[in-house]
């Protein structure tokens, strides 16, 4: 019985060493987003979609990709304010930020896009993969007031490839948000 246990030792070493070799791995471990474990912590329930993507596209591919309705997919764009100061906007993937409402919006005179080159410096995320959850700092966020109507909104997760689908308004109290109406019509 002794020898039959110290052979089974043996071989498990074997195809423990194999396996360490040849670099596979048994499990893959889940990695979470910082948006996810805000969700998480903040017990809110969420949904997730994956894409293969190495590199940024746009919202409407991804959309059609995961099969997803335009209307429910929402990007999220950061921009500065006269003051300097940084806002975030998520809108739906098909529509454009009338910067005009959005200052009015955050109480700004004007608005610009945040160059893409300090993105990652000011959010802690990626083109692609940036969402309103769980940025480096709070940042006064306004979601488009259509989202409203909603049954689910689709936003990305924190990194290129994922996507989370959550009640609106739970997207508000995780990004600690406002509605308002901040696109062109």
């Amino acid at each position: 019985m002794e020898i039959t246990l110290i052979w089974q030792r043996l071989q498990e070493r074997n195809v423990r060493a194999w396996i360490f070799k040849e670099g596979i791995t048994l499990s893959k471990k889940e990695t979470k987003t910082n948006a996810m474990r805000i969700l998480e912590r903040m017990k809110i329930p969420y949904e997730m979609r994956t894409y293969e993507c190495d590199e940024f596209t746009d919202g409407i591919h991804v959309a059609d990709l995961l099969g997803i309705s335009y209307e429910t997919m929402y990007k999220t764009l950061v921009t500065v304010g006269k003051s300097k100061a940084y806002y975030v906007f998520v809108i739906p993937i098909a529509e454009e930020i009338d910067f005009k409402k959005a200052a009015k919006s955050v109480g700004e005179k004007s608005l610009e896009m945040l160059p893409l080159k300090e993105l990652t410096a000011v959010t802690g995320y990626v083109r692609g993969g940036c969402t309103s959850i769980g940025m480096k700092k709070k940042f006064k966020t306004i979601i488009q007031e259509d989202a409203q109507n909603l049954d689910k909104i689709i936003v990305s997760g924190g990194k290129i490839g994922l996507q989370l689908i959550l009640l609106p308004e739970d997207l508000k109290r995780a990004a600690d948000a406002e509605y308002a109406d901040t696109i062109h019509r």
